[in-house]
């Protein structure tokens, strides 16, 4: 008569082998499974106050960090008023037009933070149908307040 420990260990034994026939019995060929990153972390319980303040801590830094790169008051009056200089003639109607060799250039003039948004795709993304290839230098502002 076998043990109650000897019953566990035969259990887990035929489990593993039964559980590593019906997985295939060998780890996976795809390497890429084993690159795909984890992107789900449970929360932290109650009673993990560590865990919680490090959450608090990193999550406080990341909105450090974005706020950062938002464009304060002063950028946004410069870069207002480096696409008014820069504007392309003629109106249309009262609205200001840029081209994108004016375009650029009020890109290289704005400052770091504003480089992300003075990009072709950008540009394309904001033309409609003007006979001189510009877009609404209102519409690119407003464009850049929103995303920025």
């Amino acid at each position: 008569k076998k043990s109650e420990q000897e019953l566990k260990d035969e259990e887990m034994e035929l489990f593993t082998k039964y559980y590593m026939e019906w997985k295939g019995g060998k780890k996976s060929d795809s390497v890429s499974y084993a690159n795909i990153p984890r992107f789900y972390y449970r929360l932290p319980a109650e009673d993990e106050v560590l865990l919680q303040k490090l959450r608090e801590e990193s999550r406080a830094v990341f909105l450090q960090r974005k706020s950062r790169e938002l464009l304060d008051n002063e950028e946004l009056q410069n870069l207002w008023f480096l696409l008014d200089k820069h504007q392309t003639s003629p109106m249309i109607g009262e609205e200001a037009m840029i081209n994108y060799e004016n375009f650029l250039k009020v890109g290289e003039k704005a400052g770091p933070k504003c480089k992300q948004f003075f990009t072709a795709k950008i540009f394309a993304k904001l033309l409609h149908n003007d006979p001189y290839g510009r877009i609404s230098i209102m519409q690119f502002f407003n464009y850049v307040m929103r995303k920025g």
